[in-house]
């Protein structure tokens, strides 16, 4: 996927954006450190969110939906990007698939393992950029909050899953 001038997208500079949203707000409100922003073809964010689940106690707001929400209704979704600072769960993975959002860029993968691979089975541009500082901010979390991690994952505090 490229811009309207034919460079490829500069995923770093778009995950910068999704990297803001982590720290300075949801971090900042008390929440997960989780954000994500959704851009046109050109590169231009039509709507940026973060994970907002602790905050309005509810189960639905995260990064990725919070972005999508934001970015309003569009014509198609097909040359959109979505940029997450961590592989999307099985429920934003179904949004990609549902809205046939294109491409997905992720800051990394370590911590969490979600539906990446199941996009990409099924036509989704999936990068994995193994951004160092999102797998610290994240893993950093974790380690301080078990408890709200595993519930924003929908697995008991045993790990033994709750689905």
């Amino acid at each position: 996927m490229s811009d309207t001038t034919g460079r490829a997208p500069d995923y770093r500079a778009m995950l910068a954006i999704a990297v803001e949203e982590a720290p300075a707000r949801s971090l900042a409100e008390g929440g997960i450190p989780i954000g994500a922003a959704l851009f046109a073809r050109d590169g231009t964010v039509l709507g940026r969110g973060h994970n907002r689940r602790v905050q309005e106690g509810d189960p639905s707001v995260h990064g990725e939906t919070d972005a999508f929400r934001k970015a309003g209704r569009q014509r198609s979704y097909r040359d959109t990007v979505m940029v997450t600072t961590l592989s999307p769960c099985w429920y934003c993975s179904g949004l990609v698939r549902q809205f046939g959002i294109g491409t997905v860029v992720m800051g990394e993968s370590v911590n969490f393992h979600g539906g990446h691979d199941w996009l990409r089975e099924h036509g989704v541009e999936v990068v994995d950029l193994a951004d160092p500082g999102c797998i610290s901010m994240l893993g950093d979390w974790i380690a301080a909050h078990p408890h709200v991690w595993h519930e924003d994952i929908g697995e008991d505090d045993d790990g033994c899953g709750g689905h």
